[in-house]
């Protein structure tokens, strides 16, 4: 028996078993817990025309903002070995200078004050 055939079956068979597990030891009745609503306060079975908060919204934006701030600078490290880290390390500094004045202007302008 080669070693990819003895892998490939035994990571099959721990997938089979915990598959098999996970629907033998899962929580059928629903709890309070589960019934409640979700963590942005809505009622998942109510309806969807309500009005929405603009002050989540804004943070739910700023959070994706500096989510994408941190993946362009993720290969930050691998970029650096490049023949020409220069250059890297000045758009580096231009976009944290960009997104550093964004946030800035933002917290001057009361966007990130969640008391009205």
């Amino acid at each position: 028996m080669n070693s990819l055939t003895f892998m490939l079956s035994l990571s099959f068979t721990l997938s089979t078993a915990l598959t098999t597990l996970n629907f033998w030891l899962a929580q059928m009745t629903p709890d309070t817990e589960k019934l409640s609503p979700y963590e942005c306060g809505f009622d998942p079975l109510g309806s969807a025309r309500l009005p929405f908060s603009i002050r989540f919204f804004l943070v739910a934006i700023l959070f994706l903002l500096f989510d994408l701030e941190i993946a362009l600078l993720l290969p930050l490290p691998w970029a650096i070995q490049l023949q020409s880290p220069t250059t890297t390390l000045t758009w580096t500094t231009i976009i944290i200078t960009l997104l550093t004045l964004g946030l800035i202007y933002e917290w001057m302008q009361g966007g990130l004050e969640w008391a009205e």
